[in-house]
C-alpha cells in the first residue's frame, strides 16, 4: 500500500473512533451472539459424522437419538443467538446512522462560507444521504454476516484439521487462492467505486438546478438541453456502475470454481480413504459440509469487500466534511464581546480575495450610529462582497473591521448576528406559514409586533388580503408570493429583530418606485437609533440617504451625499446620466 494509499485509508477511518468507542459494548455483544451462532452452525457436521459413523454404521438408535436431540439443542442456541444480533445489529447501525447524520449536518452548519463553496451542494447532500448509508449498512452486515464469514472460514478448516489432518491441506491450499483473489478485487474495484459517487455527485446536482429552475426551463423551452445534460450524466453514472459491477463479478466464479475444486478434491481423495479404509464415510461428509461453509463463507467475503470499498470511499467523502476546520467565526474564543451596540461600522483599508482573485482593494469608510448608507455600483463592483463581511460569513484578508468600536474576530458571532439583520440579494422563504417565516427573525415577539415590521416593510396589507392572513401556507421558496412580495416579508423579517445594524442588500429591486418610497420613508421613522445599509442599483433609492459610498472594480471611488458625487465623482455622474432618463427627473429633487 502506497502512502496516499494510507492517507486516504486514514483519513476514511479516523473519525469512525469516536462512534466505535461509543457503541462498543452493543456492537461486541451482537459480534459475541454471532460468534455463538457461528461455532453452533460448525459443531453441526462433526455432530453429523458421529451420527453416521457411530450411530448409522454401528445400527444404534439410541446414540443416533441422543446425537440428533443435541443436533436440534445446537440449532435452537445457533436460532437463538442468530435473534439476539438481528436486534442489536438493527438498533446499533440504526443509531449510529442516525448520529452520524446529525454529527455531518451540524458540521456542515458550522463550515464557513469558504468552504460551503468549495463543498458542492449536491455533494454534500449525497454524503448526508447516500454516502452515509453505505457506511450505515457496512456497520449492520460486520454485525450480521461480514464478521461470521471469516468465523466460519476459519472454524471450518480448523475443525475439518480436528477431524483429518492430511485431509485439511485440501482446505488450506484452496484458501491462499481465494484469498488473492479477493484481494485482487479490493485493488481493482476501490477507485471504480469511489468514480461511482463522483458520478451520482454529478445526477444530483444536475436534477437539483432543474427543480431549482423548472420555471426557467419551461418558459425557455429547454427541456430538451436539460434532457440531453442528465441524460449524458446519468449514461456516465451507468457506464461507470457498469465497469466497477463487472470487475467485481467476474471475482464471483473464480471464487465458487477454487472451492468447488476443493470440493472435488474432497470426495475424490475421501472416496480413496474410504476404500482403503483410512477414513469413515461420516468424516468425508463433514469434510463436504465444512467446505461447503468455506464456499458460503468465501462468497460472502467476497460480497463483504464489495460493500467495504463502496463504504470506504463513502467513508473518506465523510472523513473529508468532518474534517475540515470550522471557520474562525464559527469557533469561540476567549474575550469575546456579546453586550455591546452594533450601530457603529467602520471599514479601515479592507482588502478581501475569493480563491485568489481579489474582490475588495483597501475599502475605508464608516457608517456612525443611526446613520444611513447607500452602496452603489456596476454589478460585480464588489457590494454584496462587502456586506458580506460584517456578519462574518468571510473574514478580511487584510485590513479591519469594526462594529461598535470592536473588531469583528472579538465579537461572540451569535451576539453579532443576532444585532445586524442582512436581507440577501436572494429571497430565500421556508415552507410554512408566513408568520413561521418571520419567527426566524424573533421568535418570541408578539403577533402585534410581528404586523408592525410587516406595516414598516409594507407588506401587512396584502398579507392581510390573504384568506389565512399572516397564517397563509407558503409554498417551497415562496412560490405563491410575487418577487416584491418575497421581499418585503423578508424586510419585516429582518426588521422584527430590531437590529442595531440593517443590511439591505439590493432587496427593493422587486418592488415598484411608489413602494420603494414608501418604505423607505417608513425605515428612517421606525430606526431610532439604528444605522441602515442600502445596496442599490438605482440613484433614486439611495439619493437621501447620509452617505453614498460609490464601489467601482472593489475600490471606494465615492463617498459622500448625493450632491457632492454628482458634482465631484465621475462614476456616479455616468450612473446618473444612464439613469436620468428611465426614472424621471429626479434631478430637480436636488
Amino acid at each position: 500500500m502506497t502512502e496516499a494509499e494510507r492517507d486516504d485509508l486514514d483519513l476514511g477511518a479516523s473519525w469512525l473512533r469516536p462512534y466505535a468507542s461509543r457503541y462498543l459494548r452493543p456492537f461486541s455483544l451482537a459480534v459475541a451472539c454471532l460468534s455463538l451462532e457461528a461455532a453452533c452452525d460448525l459443531l453441526q457436521p462433526t455432530i453429523l459424522a458421529k451420527v453416521i459413523d457411530r450411530g448409522v454404521a454401528n445400527r444404534n438408535l439410541d446414540l443416533v437419538l441422543r446425537l440428533g436431540g443435541l443436533m436440534l439443542l445446537v440449532t435452537l442456541c445457533g436460532a437463538a443467538a442468530a435473534a439476539g444480533r438481528n436486534f442489536l445489529s438493527a438498533l446499533v447501525s440504526q443509531r449510529f446512522g442516525t448520529r452520524l447524520r446529525a454529527d455531518l449536518y451540524r458540521k456542515v452548519h458550522g463550515l464557513g462560507f469558504a468552504d460551503l463553496d468549495r463543498f458542492d451542494t449536491a455533494s454534500l447532500v449525497t454524503r448526508l444521504t447516500n454516502d452515509v448509508t453505505q457506511v450505515q449498512n457496512f456497520v449492520n452486515g460486520m454485525m450480521r454476516i461480514f464478521v461470521k464469514a471469516p468465523l466460519l472460514a476459519v472454524g471450518a478448516i480448523a475443525m475439518a484439521m480436528v477431524l483429518n489432518a492430511r485431509m485439511a491441506l485440501v482446505l488450506l491450499a484452496v484458501v491462499p487462492v481465494v484469498a488473492g483473489l479477493i484481494g485482487l478485487n479490493i485493488r481493482l474495484g476501490y477507485p471504480l467505486f469511489r468514480r461511482i459517487q463522483v458520478g451520482l455527485d454529478r445526477v444530483n446536482g444536475i436534477t437539483r438546478e432543474y427543480l431549482a429552475g423548472v420555471r426557467v426551463v419551461k418558459a425557455f423551452n429547454r427541456f430538451d438541453h436539460e434532457a440531453d445534460r442528465f441524460g449524458r450524466a446519468n449514461e456516465e453514472l451507468s457506464a461507470g456502475t457498469t465497469r466497477a459491477l463487472r470487475v467485481v463479478a467476474a471475482f464471483a466464479p473464480g471464487i465458487a470454481l477454487a472451492v468447488n475444486l476443493g470440493i472435488v478434491a474432497v470426495l475424490w481423495l475421501g472416496g480413496w480413504r474410504v476404500a482403503a479404509g483410512t477414513m469413515k464415510v461420516g468424516q468425508v461428509v463433514a469434510f463436504v459440509n465444512y467446505m461447503t461453509q468455506i464456499l458460503f463463507s468465501m462468497m460472502m467475503i467476497g460480497f463483504i469487500f464489495n460493500v467495504f470499498v463502496r463504504a470506504r470511499a463513502s467513508a473518506e467523502r465523510i472523513g473529508e466534511v468532518l474534517a475540515a476546520e470550522a471557520a474562525p467565526s464559527e469557533r469561540p474564543a476567549p474575550g469575546q464581546v456579546a453586550g455591546a451596540r452594533a450601530g457603529d461600522l467602520e471599514f479601515q483599508a479592507v482588502s478581501f480575495a475569493y480563491g485568489g482573485e481579489e474582490v475588495l482593494r483597501e475599502v475605508s469608510f464608516r457608517c456612525p450610529e443611526g446613520a444611513t448608507l447607500g452602496i452603489l455600483g456596476s454589478t460585480g463592483a464588489g457590494k454584496s462582497t462587502l456586506v458580506n463581511l460584517v456578519p462574518r460569513f468571510y473574514d478580511v484578508a487584510q485590513g479591519a473591521i469594526r462594529l461598535g468600536g470592536i473588531e469583528l474576530p472579538r465579537w461572540d458571532v451569535a451576539s453579532l448576528r443576532q444585532r445586524v439583520a442582512l436581507v440577501p440579494q436572494r429571497t430565500v422563504l421556508f415552507s410554512g406559514t408566513i408568520l413561521d417565516n418571520l419567527r426566524w427573525g424573533n421568535e418570541r415577539a408578539s403577533l402585534a409586533e410581528f404586523e408592525q415590521a410587516a406595516r414598516f416593510a409594507q407588506a401587512h396589507d396584502f398579507i392581510s388580503g390573504f384568506q389565512d392572513g399572516y397564517h397563509t401556507q407558503l409554498g417551497r421558496g415562496g412560490v405563491n408570493l410575487s418577487g416584491g412580495q418575497k421581499q418585503r416579508i423578508a424586510i419585516a423579517r429582518a426588521l422584527v429583530r430590531e437590529p442595531d445594524l440593517l443590511i439591505l442588500d439590493d432587496s427593493l429591486s422587486a418592488v415598484d418606485l411608489v413602494t420603494e418610497a414608501r418604505i423607505t420613508q417608513a425605515l428612517k421613522a421606525c430606526r431610532a437609533g439604528r444605522s441602515t445599509i442600502v445596496i442599490a442599483q438605482r440613484i433614486a433609492t439611495v439619493r437621501d440617504l447620509d452617505q453614498i459610498l460609490v464601489l467601482e472594480g472593489g475600490r471606494v471611488v465615492g463617498l459622500g451625499t448625493h450632491d457632492s458625487l454628482l458634482a465631484g465623482c465621475a462614476v456616479y455622474q455616468d450612473i446618473h446620466r444612464s439613469q436620468a432618463g428611465r426614472e424621471g427627473d429626479f434631478d430637480d429633487r436636488a
